[in-house]
């Protein structure tokens, strides 16, 4: 997708004509939301997409936002910007013209693991979906799409990365399970658990609410800030990666209630 005013990219002219915003639009729309900003600085998110006029666009729909923005190209540009000017996060198209978006992640996040990702692209098959957020991406959205939603989303995934406030909350505990939100270290019994950024999210979720019934819904609204419209997979994904860190080998305490859910609930015995 190419916002309106703009030249389409080469997979826009293979997918046909496509409704979009442009950059009026969504000014018109947003002029009254307040900037969320990273403390006094304003949030940092890099644009790679292979398209110069769409990085155009969407770096000047992220700076009317208040937050400040660079675009680059290609993927080997997109890992040295991250390396240099440290972003918070990154909008990532897959198809870039010297490696692909799953390697531009994986090279980011070597040296910044906290960096958010959203991959932005045209595939939009179920298993391009999960390829992405296997790869550690924080969130998909699918070619065409709206500035909007791209801002929404995003503004989702930075207030994931806010510093807690001057209150930092006691460790969280159920059973033999433990969670410190100061540190995000867990464990359960005497093991660590390692979690990524996401992981830490789900599993606090769940730990502020024991043994209740906790829909897909609810938690694609908790955890990512955002409906994804259906893609409960990604929910299934995550539970499935917690599982198998917290449960592998031991009484299970993450349950699926069928039809309504999950659930986390200490270990018996």
């Amino acid at each position: 997708m190419v916002p309106e005013g703009c030249p389409p990219s080469s997979e826009a002219r293979q997918r046909g004509p496509e409704q979009s915003d442009d950059l009026t639009a969504f000014s018109s729309r947003n002029g009254r939301m307040a900037p969320m900003q990273h403390a006094d600085t304003p949030w940092r998110v890099l644009v790679v997409d292979d398209e110069p006029d769409l990085v155009e666009v969407l770096c000047g729909a992220l700076r009317y936002e208040g937050w400040q923005a660079r675009g680059v190209t290609g993927g080997l540009d997109a890992v040295a910007a991250a390396a240099d000017w440290q972003p918070h996060a990154v909008v990532l198209d897959v198809m870039l013209p010297d490696f692909d978006g799953l390697e531009v992640l994986r090279r980011i996040h070597t040296t910044a693991p906290e960096v958010r990702v959203l991959f932005l692209t045209a595939r939009d098959a179920v298993e391009d979906r999960i390829a992405g957020i296997s790869a550690g991406g924080d969130d998909y959205v699918t070619k065409p799409f709206s500035l909007e939603e791209v801002v929404v989303r995003l503004r989702g995934l930075l207030r994931r990365t806010a510093p807690p406030g001057p209150a930092t909350p006691g460790t969280l505990a159920v059973g033999d399970l433990r969670l410190d939100p100061a540190t995000r270290e867990a464990r359960r019994g005497d093991d660590p658990v390692d979690l990524s950024p996401t992981e830490y999210a789900l599993l606090r979720y769940l730990m502020e609410h024991p043994r209740q019934v906790l829909s897909k819904a609810q938690i694609l609204d908790a955890v990512w800030s955002y409906d994804f419209g259906g893609q409960a997979h990604v929910v299934e994904l995550y539970i499935s990666y917690l599982r198998r860190k917290i449960d592998a080998g031991r009484t299970p305490m993450i349950h699926t209630v069928r039809g309504a859910g999950y659930v986390l609930r200490a270990a018996a015995g």
